[in-house]
């Protein structure tokens, strides 16, 4: 297997492997003995970028996976300085006190005291002020306590407008745009307001790119899944038949060509997935030899079919 490439986020100065872990309803799905095999053989292949991310909600049933990660590593024995840590932040929390009381929470749960990298959520309301998260944002990077940001699915208007802010006030900008990435899902991370970011050197993270594990074979029944802008989950578990058919003719599986899909976009940084066993990873970990093999290209050209959010989707994003 090749050795894992990194890429630059933006123009910060954090590294990231091209193959990133997640922890959405991960850890706390799997054996703590396998987790931490799982995260030592990870990282010997080259991943250094984990997302962790605090799921748990008052009111709701607690989720611990993030916690659980914080153990894992921890008896990984993995120095902290070999690994960068990708944190999420909820504008719905977003208060008097800027994100400083989550960003705590994220640190004392999974036990770590500088996020690498932010990535703020979702904009859900129309009352969301850019010039306070900027201001916001600038002042965590100043004290030490992030390293960069980015953002989760925003439309590419308001990362311009974001970007602008920042630059008006001579302050780090947002670097990376965390957007689900598919065969299946592809029109905005393939669209043309998306294209003039990346062409200003704006960065992506790619994620979902297994919808929750359908393009992998699996029901997707069986775990909480994620958002489906366009309402086309069904379209794509329809695809998924056709991906495994694709895959068994270049002799692969359809979780690796999935995967190997996403690393062909040039903006592309790194591709988030989440693995709750060894054998996941590994075979995720493939899917860069297998770009090299078959070429991006003719990747592409293959897996055209399966654009099923074409034409329903806004590329412009939400």
């Amino acid at each position: 297997m090749s050795p894992l490439p990194r890429r630059r986020v933006g123009t910060s100065d954090l590294d990231v492997s091209l193959l990133s872990l997640g922890s959405w309803h991960t850890y706390d799905r799997m054996d703590f003995a396998d987790a931490v095999t799982m995260i030592r053989t990870a990282v010997a292949a080259g991943v250094n970028l984990f997302d962790v991310g605090v799921y748990s909600i008052p009111g709701m049933t607690p989720v611990f996976t993030d916690v659980i990660w914080g153990a894992v590593m921890r008896a990984s024995g993995i120095p902290r300085e070999e690994y960068l840590v990708s944190a999420k932040l909820w504008l719905e929390g977003f208060g008097e006190h800027g994100f400083g009381p989550q960003l705590e929470n994220a640190f004392l749960r999974g036990g770590f005291e500088v996020a690498d990298l932010v990535v703020l959520g979702d904009i859900r309301t129309d009352d969301v002020v850019l010039e306070d998260l900027v201001e916001d944002l600038a002042n965590l990077t100043a004290a030490g306590r992030i390293r960069a940001y980015g953002v989760n699915n925003w439309s590419a208007a308001n990362i311009r407008r974001m970007r602008e802010i920042a630059a008006e006030r001579g302050v780090p900008g947002p670097q990376l745009a965390q957007l689900k990435y598919s065969v299946g899902r592809r029109s905005i991370p393939d669209g043309e307001p998306f294209a003039a970011l990346f062409a200003d050197g704006f960065s992506m993270q790619s994620s979902d790119v297994l919808e929750g594990g359908i393009l992998a074979g699996s029901s997707g029944e069986t775990r909480e899944l994620g958002r489906d802008p366009g309402g086309v989950r069904e379209a794509v578990r329809a695809a998924a038949a056709g991906v495994a058919e694709v895959a068994a003719k270049l002799g692969t599986s359809p979780a690796r060509l999935a995967v190997a899909f996403t690393l062909t976009h040039p903006a592309n940084v790194t591709t988030l997935f989440g693995a709750t066993r060894l054998t996941q990873l590994e075979d995720n970990l493939a899917a860069v030899d297998l770009v090299e093999r078959v070429g991006a290209e003719e990747l592409r050209a293959l897996v055209e079919p399966f654009w099923v959010d074409r034409g329903i989707v806004n590329p412009e994003g939400p």
